[in-house]
């Protein structure tokens, strides 16, 4: 910032002295005294002047200094923010695959054990059948035990008991080990089941 001077006097006419037609006249000490105060008078002008355009040129340096470390560290607070944009963004993509993942999972899961209580169901109605079927041929041989004595010798009575025995027997063997192939295939259910959930359990702990 400048500052005009203004003053009724200029710095040639202090400097110039008046002169007399033919002759130099000798200035006046009440003259001199005059034009001494008034170059003291600009002197102070001038100096005021110097003092407020260096506090200007002060002021404007403090303010693009401010201005400059305002911008660096709004440069550095984007560039943070740009990074944990990126980051953000890595991570909803992970967090999608996993839930992609975890999906695919839960649907083959879900097929796993349709696929077992088929098999569960199948089991059950052959062994259904089974026992229907051996509960038939038990009732059969309790109507010929029955009329034993009107359709067998009492000779050969001991034969068709042992017999008897035998295919009922056989049949109690058969329905055992049906019975042992259901509890199997329902224990190889609880397994996989058991696994299931543990890999689960392992999955979520961080």
């Amino acid at each position: 910032m400048s500052v005009i001077l203004e003053s009724s006097f200029n710095i040639e006419d202090i400097i110039k002295t008046p002169e007399s037609p033919g002759r130099r006249a000798e200035p006046k000490p009440a003259e001199l005294l005059i034009k001494l105060r008034k170059l003291q008078q600009a002197k102070k002008h001038f100096e005021d002047d110097a003092k407020e355009t260096m506090l200007s040129r002060c002021a404007r340096k403090e303010e693009e200094d401010a201005l400059t470390a305002e911008a660096l560290q709004l440069e550095g607070m984007l560039n943070e923010k740009e990074e944990l944009n990126r980051s953000l963004q890595l991570k909803c993509e992970d967090l999608q695959l996993e839930a992609q993942r975890q999906l695919e999972q839960n649907y083959q899961k879900e097929e796993a054990v349709k696929q077992y209580c088929f098999q569960i169901q199948e089991t059950k109605l052959k062994h259904r059948k089974i026992r229907m079927k051996f509960e038939n041929q038990l009732q059969q041989l309790m109507e010929q035990h029955k009329n034993l004595s009107t359709v067998f010798t009492p000779q050969r009575l001991p034969a068709e008991i042992h017999s008897a025995e035998y295919t009922t027997e056989q049949l109690l063997k058969a329905e055992q080990q049906k019975l042992e192939q259901l509890n199997k295939l329902l224990d190889g259910l609880s397994h996989t089941q058991n696994a299931e959930m543990h890999m689960d359990t392992c999955e979520k702990a961080p």
